[in-house]
C-alpha cells in the first residue's frame, strides 16, 4: 500500500497530538459528522480509555458540545475507578433521565482513531460501549411515543459509521 507523503505527515502530526491529550487528559474524545447517505448519524467516542483497562465509549445522535461533555463526564467516572457494566444505567450530570450501557457489537467499523491510537485492526478491535440517550420526554429511540424514533439514535450495530 502506498501512501502519499503528505498524507503520512498529516498522520503523524495527528497521532502526536492525540497521544499528547491522552498523556495530558488520559483520554480524547472523537467527534464525527453526520454521513452523506440518510440514516448516517454523528456519533463521539473516546480515546484512552482501553489504556485504563476499560471499553472505550460511544454516543450517537448529539451534537459536538453535548457529545463531549457527556463523554468527559462518563470518562472522570471511569478515571475515577468506575467500571460501567452492559445492562446497567446512568445517570449523568446536564441530561434528564440515564443513559444506558451497551455492549457495541462492531467496534472496528467505529472506534477507527482508537484503534489507530493503540495499533489496532479493526477485526481486533479495542471494544467499546454504546451510551443510548433518553429524549427530553424520557423515552429512548427504541420506546413507544419517542420523538424521532430509532433513526436518529440507532442501537449498537444497526448503523455503521
Amino acid at each position: 500500500m502506498t501512501t502519499d507523503p503528505q498524507m503520512t505527515a498529516w498522520l503523524d502530526q495527528e497521532d502526536a497530538h492525540l497521544a499528547a491529550v491522552v498523556r495530558r487528559s488520559r483520554w480524547a474524545v472523537q467527534y464525527v459528522g453526520p454521513g452523506e447517505e440518510p440514516g448516517e448519524p454523528a456519533f463521539g467516542y473516546t480515546i484512552g480509555l482501553f489504556g485504563l483497562r476499560h471499553p472505550e465509549l460511544v454516543i450517537v445522535g448529539l451534537g459536538p458540545d453535548e457529545t463531549h461533555g457527556l463523554l468527559d463526564a462518563v470518562c472522570t467516572l471511569v478515571a475515577g475507578g468506575r467500571d460501567l457494566v452492559p445492562g446497567e444505567f446512568l445517570s449523568c450530570e446536564g441530561r434528564p433521565g440515564q443513559l444506558h450501557v451497551e455492549v457495541c457489537p462492531n467496534p472496528g467499523e467505529v472506534v477507527f482513531s482508537a484503534n489507530r491510537f493503540y495499533e489496532r485492526p479493526p477485526e481486533y478491535s479495542v471494544p467499546a460501549y454504546q451510551l443510548p440517550w433518553p429524549h427530553r420526554n424520557g423515552t429512548f429511540p427504541w420506546d413507544p411515543g419517542s420523538p424521532c424514533g430509532p433513526g436518529c439514535q440507532p442501537r449498537p450495530g444497526t448503523w455503521r459509521a
